[in-house]
């Protein structure tokens, strides 16, 4: 009854996730990253100003300005948010010119109004000129757009007095009394087209409160000068340039001045200009001055093309790995396909659920979790094979029971299935706390993939199993549930099982030789790493023809640019890499490869500035180092001090091996590569604890037995899982690696060795240094006893009993 019970419970639980799961994915469409749909990604750091400390509440402050300018841009679904104390994320999707969007958001945009004194011939000479055209409406400027050019400002004096280009006369210059009003004043500011009297566009301005009191009184001011005295002009300034200097016209009385509270900005603006300059005064002025420390850009082809890649490649590593379960676990790998399938529906609808964006690493680690779902499968299944071989599996005169067989299999894995999901959820959880952008995606996505897989595996899948397993027609054929049969590799390892911890050390003494090529190829050749870690700019351009990288580079070293690194990508691709991040120097390398390749177009633009390139680097370190200190930790809690060091010393062999591959490849070490790298630390920590498990199982059912003997004996044991295991993750990154596109190729790789060395380093590195701890701190008593079982109490003396 109490089995029942059990199964029905897990068949009302896989119902209800299933069932939201399914309501969620129809629903809620999925939140694209830039890198998928296309845009600009800013990262803004807030500095100290001489008045105000960029503190929480100051970037608090700020956001709520850049946000009011960004709704002004038009530009749909923004997404800005507060990272740290000090920094602001910033995605404009669909914005393609980074220059245009750094410039309009990153601006501080102090807003001022100032009556007009003088007319000077520099910043400090004086000289009295007619001021500049009056004109009809209120009060309206001469020509000039936003951020016109001009000499520096002039020395601003401590009441706000100072001395600035005259926008209508160039080479002269206004004296200003100081500030009347601020932009603090004004309540609402709009781009008006002005098609009745042909004069283009300005920006019509309102002010609140008492600002229109200061508004009226500052143009009654300047309407009791005399014409073409420069008195009878306003100056309107924007972060220390005059944009419009109008002259009050006649009809406005002296003492009175302008009422109503609005005004109007000219100056022969364009449309863009115009929506700007309004977005900036509707959004008010920055609390404290902001500058860019990273920006990223991606084109809209370029995020579709990473779509339609990862979409292929996930679907045809499902389909391999599809095709391979159900070849070596034959029904149960039909169940444990269906149960993948839905666990590809779970995880996508939590992604979705959670509001979390989907970006492209983000993508590799929903396809990579498909391997980590296979795991917890395969180990039910191989554990499940070996209770069915054991001879009391027979009942006599009956046959052999599946169903007992199958609940064990389940029970036993469920150790090796919860240790090794949760070291990969340590890593995942590193890579959220320490990665940035779109690498803080593979670590939500991988983290909900293990939770799914976990569901799909233990519930849905064996839900699933034990249906099938009631069925007659299963009972009466066992050889096609998939357990009846131990597999060849299986078979052969009982036949003859290997004796490698004999060669303990000579194992030992191979890998240590791969560690030193490994480490030399890091010494030799160094590791190349990217912008994220020692900033600079990589811009990434297509051209509609063929791109010859020789000559590509060399038109950049003839632009002046010596040091860049210039790359091909693809057919028509070419990439650029500097220490330049100027967008002035960006585009001069633009207009030299111009002149070899034909129009290019910006496909990818990723910017770092050298302060955030040394803290990523501090950052990677960090969260290498807290993954081994975590897994040494929690293998610590959960198994004995000797398995838990040899688990990290293979892990950090994998981790120093895979960057010496990428050293020796002269392959970039960036933060998709981080990514890719505590993954490994992950599923090697994964698959030493599998190997683990079962040798601490055995030396409690076998505690005299030879240490070597029993280590040979985990080996062969869970060898068959291992290799089935890796065969689906293998087919998953080489999908990835194929067919994922260029964005995932130097992860995928990185993946892909790190899968074929961590195999390695559990039999020939975590096992042998297991053996070398073990006999130089033998166990203890209690460290080898059975679950459950304590120590028997110490019989007192004379207590008269009789044995």
């Amino acid at each position: 009854m109490s089995s029942r019970r059990a199964t029905l419970w897990r068949a009302l639980l896989a119902l209800a996730v299933v069932g939201v799961s399914l309501y969620v994915a129809l629903t809620t469409p999925a939140r694209l990253g830039l890198d998928l749909r296309g845009g600009t990604r800013i990262v803004l750091e807030t500095q100290d100003s001489p008045e105000v400390r960029a503190d929480a509440a100051a970037t608090d402050r700020a956001l709520e300005v850049l946000r009011r300018r960004v709704d002004g841009l038009g530009v749909a679904e923004p997404s800005l948010a507060r990272s740290g104390e000090r920094r602001i994320v910033v995605e404009l999707p669909g914005v393609q010119d980074p220059r245009k969007a750094a410039e309009v958001i990153g601006r501080t945009a102090q807003l001022t109004f100032h009556a007009v004194t003088a007319t000077a011939d520099g910043p400090t000479a004086e000289g009295p000129t007619a001021g500049g055209p009056t004109a009809d409406g209120p009060a309206t400027g001469g020509p000039t757009a936003s951020g016109a050019t001009g000499s520096p400002a002039g020395t601003r004096a401590a009441d706000g007095s100072r001395s600035l280009p005259d926008p209508d006369a160039p080479g002269r210059h206004l004296r200003l009394a100081p500030p009347a009003l601020t932009g603090d004043g004004v309540k609402g500011a709009e781009a008006v087209l002005d098609t009745r009297t042909g004069r283009g566009w300005s920006i019509d301005l309102s002010f609140r409160g008492s600002a229109a009191d200061a508004w009226a009184k500052l143009t009654g001011d300047a309407a009791c000068a005399g014409p073409g005295d420069p008195a009878r002009r306003v100056a309107i300034v924007l972060d220390d340039r005059i944009i419009s200097a109008p002259g009050i016209q006649d009809s406005v009385a002296c003492g009175h001045g302008i009422a109503g509270g609005s005004t109007q900005i000219t100056g022969g603006f364009s449309a863009d200009e115009a929506r700007d300059l309004a977005a900036l005064v509707e959004g008010g002025a920055l609390p404290v001055p902001v500058k860019a420390i990273e920006q990223s850009t991606v084109g809209p082809s370029l995020g579709a093309e990473a779509i339609r890649a990862s979409a292929l490649a996930a679907v045809t590593g499902l389909l391999c790995t599809a095709v391979f379960i159900i070849v070596v676990y034959r029904l149960l790998g039909v169940l444990a396909t269906v149960a993948l399938a839905l666990y590809g529906l779970i995880s996508y609808a939590a992604v979705v659920a959670l509001g979390a964006t989907l970006t492209l690493p983000g993508l590799a680690g929903f396809v990579l979790a498909i391997g980590i779902a296979v795991d917890a499968n395969v180990l039910v299944f191989e554990r499940a094979r070996e209770e069915y071989a054991k001879p009391g599996a027979r009942v006599a005169g009956r046959e052999r029971d599946l169903q007992r067989p199958l609940r064990t299999g389940f029970t036993k894995a469920w150790s090796a299935v919860a240790d090794s999901n949760v070291t990969t959820l340590l890593a995942a959880g590193l890579l959220f706390a320490f990665a940035t952008g779109p690498v803080k995606g593979f670590g939500v996505t991988l983290s909900i993939g293990v939770l799914a897989s976990m569901v799909s595996a233990m519930v849905i899948t064996r839900l699933l199993a034990e249906w099938a397993f009631r069925r007659p027609f299963v009972t009466r054929r066992p050889g096609l549930t998939g357990i009846a049969t131990t597999g060849r590799l299986r078979a052969r390892l009982t036949r003859r099982p290997p004796r490698l911890m004999r060669h303990r050390r000579r194992w030992l003494g191979v890998c240590a030789g791969l560690l030193l090529l490994a480490l030399s190829g890091i010494g030799v050749r160094g590791l190349d790493f990217g912008v994220e870690f020692t900033g600079g700019r990589v811009v990434q351009y297509t051209a509609a023809q063929h791109v010859d990288a020789d000559a590509a580079r060399a038109a950049v070293v003839r632009a002046g640019f010596p040091q860049a690194v210039v790359q091909s990508t693809g057919d028509a691709g070419v990439s650029v890499r500097t220490k330049e991040t100027g967008d002035d120097r960006q585009q001069q390398i633009r207009e030299a490869l111009t002149t070899v390749t034909g129009e290019v177009s910006v496909e990818r633009d990723d910017l770092i500035g050298p302060s955030l390139g040394s803290e990523l680097r501090t950052y990677a370190v960090i969260a290498l180092a807290l993954a081994v200190a975590a897994q040494l930790l929690y293998l610590t809690l959960r198994f004995r001090w000797t398995y838990a060091a040899a688990a990290v010393t293979a892990m950090t062999q994998d981790v120093l091996l895979v960057l010496g591959l990428f050293a020796w490849l002269g392959k970039p070490v960036d933060s998709v590569f981080l990514a890719a790298l505590l993954t490994v630390v992950g599923y090697s920590v994964n698959d030493t604890v599998v190997v683990l498990d079962r040798l601490r199982e055995l030396r409690r059912a076998h505690r005299t037995a030879d240490g070597a003997h029993l280590a040979d004996r985990a080996v062969a044991q869970t060898l068959p899982r291992t290799v089935n295991t890796g065969m689906g993750a293998l087919f998953v990154l080489t999908a990835l690696a194929c067919l994922g596109g260029d964005s995932l190729t130097d992860f995928s790789v990185a993946l892909l060795a790190g899968v074929l060395v961590g195999t390695g380093s559990t039999v020939f590195t975590a096992m042998p240094v297991t053996l070398l701890l073990q006999e130089r701190f033998p166990d203890r008593p209690q460290d080898t006893a059975p679950p459950g079982v304590r120590r028997a109490a110490r019989p007192r003396e004379h207590s008269g009993a009789v044995v």
